[in-house]
């Protein structure tokens, strides 16, 4: 059973033999930079960086999945992608925002 499943990962079209399994098993060390970069103050988050990897997330969990053979793997770190991104964005948007009325607040 067991040997099976293996032989039909190896051998499938999206599989470890072809490019299509490879590059998006490295896209994943992006999305875990992005995991480490949560403890990262927030006045140090990239506003161009965080869009385009949300962006690229996105654009890319459609095309995973209208392409021929369907790539899973290509999916699920282009939506791990697009999370990390978001989740990014609003730290930061969250830290400028509060640290703008904070300003306000102490001029009056």
């Amino acid at each position: 059973m067991a040997t099976s499943k293996l032989q039909a990962l190896w051998n499938h079209p999206a599989g470890p033999k072809t490019i299509h399994f490879w590059a998006p098993t490295f896209k994943w060390g992006i999305t875990i930079a992005n995991i480490a970069d949560f403890y990262k103050p927030p006045e140090k988050i990239s506003y161009p960086q965080q869009i385009a990897v949300t962006c690229t997330g996105v654009i890319w969990s459609r095309y995973s999945t209208v392409i021929t053979p369907k790539n899973w793997n290509l999916f699920s770190v282009n939506v791990a992608m697009a999370g990390t991104g978001m989740y990014q964005l609003a730290r930061k948007l969250k830290h400028d925002y509060s640290s703008e009325a904070e300003t306000a607040v102490a001029k009056e």
